[in-house]
């Protein structure tokens, strides 16, 4: 299809504006453009078509199966947009004075509230923009609680290989050198390696549970034990929280930090790169630490606070407060029963589909999964020369989405599957069974899925040459 640029007419237009009435107020010379700005020129039928043609070309969780994990949530309830929209939300200005939005303080406190009880921490904030930066947020708290004790030798944070792979990129933004501990065969942290790590430098661990992998390591007690024996703190990653929320809490493992992806385990939309939320709790010895600006509900109603320690503000504002609105009203549809109801059954779908795929695929580790597995086709590739890559692609004929690729990268050739809570069974037997067609082609006739997608929008794509020599800019 065409682009908007390749689309344009000189004298084409969507708006159509009064004279103006005003004096007009341009900048200073120097800080206007030398050349006139070029945007397509379109008309407003041929605007709206485009869109509408790039509409069709994408695939959503609206149009099918959407298994793509690890991070990934494809529940967005549509009352939740529409109440995000009114106008006693949507329309408040960040400035304004605490007495005249004490509903959005009351929606910033009692999301905490739930947050907490539901993690088992004391205190959260929201103002962390995405997963990534709540991380980055937990990292700077865990270096002001050291530098506070005037303990400036920790400087390393130990990070399981089955993390997810912001962690280490998180703690090195932070300023801390990132030691890698390895995995057991099963999955799990290998607890002697770990011993021999943790020490007088180690400022903390973060491990995400379950992990990349799909699994809930068992001896988390002890993983929390060691790194605090050590004098470090523990951060868990809680972007897999949506398996486990409800039935366990990670501040009753040992947990000192949490962070949250509210735009994953909590329903609210994250397409196209935001907005999202990247939620933090933590332990009451670590709230004087809290960024600035935290509510906190006194006699009178709620009230802004700055901690007396604070690391400071690491976004405008508060957050993305639409999204922590549409968390909220998604709490308060489900109840505490319809919390762990969801974790129960995104269990439950994930562990099905696994065994209705074990005629043919083999799962990278044995044994029970949580909400996502992953599957090794490292054999199947040394037999028939056919790719995860070939089988994800093969997927998109199969209609649906494709899974995560070659993630993690501690297993060979793997396709990660997320189902979460949604999905029917029926969907779920479907979803096998395209699976399964696959794997016959792959032994049959492994050139049709070399050739895959040919029903898509977009053939296979030449990914090398996109990833050396991209084209960003339309060349005029």
């Amino acid at each position: 299809m065409k682009l908007l640029f390749e689309r344009s007419r000189e004298g084409s237009g969507c708006a159509i504006l009064p004279p103006l009435d005003v004096p007009e107020c341009l900048p200073s010379p120097e800080l206007m453009r030398k050349t006139p700005l070029r945007l397509p020129q379109v008309a407003e039928v041929d605007l709206s078509r485009h869109y509408a043609a790039l509409e069709k070309r994408a695939f959503g969780v609206n149009d099918g199966f959407y298994p793509l994990g690890s991070c990934t949530m494809k529940y967005n309830p549509k009352v939740n947009e529409q109440i995000a929209a009114l106008p006693g939300f949507a329309k408040l200005h960040p400035l304004s004075d605490e007495r005249d939005v004490q509903g959005a303080m009351e929606v910033y406190f009692r999301a905490g509230t739930c947050l907490a009880a539901i993690t088992g921490m004391d205190y959260m904030t929201f103002q962390a923009a995405a997963g990534a930066h709540g991380e980055f947020l937990g990292l700077l708290l865990i270096r002001a609680y050291h530098r506070d004790r005037g303990d400036f030798a920790r400087k390393k944070i130990l990070v399981p290989d089955s993390a997810h792979g912001t962690n280490p990129a998180s703690a090195a933004m932070a300023g801390f050198e990132v030691v890698s501990i390895p995995s057991t065969a099963d999955g799990r942290v290998d607890l002697e390696a770990l011993r021999m790590a943790a020490g007088p430098d180690t400022a903390g661990l973060m491990l995400t549970n379950p992990n990349t992998l799909g699994i809930f390591d068992e001896n988390i007690l002890e993983i929390t034990r060691i790194v605090h024996a050590a004098g470090g703190l523990n951060y868990y990653d809680g972007a897999n929280l949506n398996a486990i929320m409800g039935v366990a809490r990670p501040g009753d493992m040992g947990f000192d930090v949490v962070h949250l992806n509210l735009h994953k385990t909590f329903s609210t939309p994250h397409g196209g790169g935001g907005p999202g939320s990247g939620a933090v709790g933590v332990k009451a010895f670590l709230a004087d630490f809290l960024p600035r600006r935290q509510v906190r509900k006194e006699l009178g109603g709620y009230h802004f606070v700055d901690p007396p320690k604070s690391v400071g503000a690491v976004k405008a504002f508060y957050g993305n407060f639409a999204v922590v609105v549409k968390a909220f009203a998604y709490l308060l549809s489900l109840g505490p029963d319809g919390v762990r109801q969801a974790a129960e059954c995104a269990v439950l779908n994930a562990n099905y589909l696994m065994h209705a795929l074990r005629p043919g695929y083999t799962p990278a580790i044995e044994g029970m999964c949580m909400h996502e597995f992953v599957l090794s086709l490292e054999a199947l590739k040394r037999e028939t020369g056919v790719s995860a890559l070939d089988v994800a692609k093969g997927m998109i004929d199969g209609g649906m989405h494709p899974p995560t690729m070659y993630f993690p990268m501690i297993v060979h050739e793997a396709l990660m599957l997320e189902p979460t809570e949604t999905e029917s069974r029926q969907t779920l037997d479907w979803a096998a069974g395209v699976m399964l067609e696959i794997l016959r082609k792959a032994r049959e006739n492994p050139e049709s899925l070399h050739a895959a997608p040919v029903t898509a929008p977009v053939r296979r794509l030449d990914e090398v040459t996109a990833a050396r020599r991209p084209v960003l800019r339309y060349p005029f």
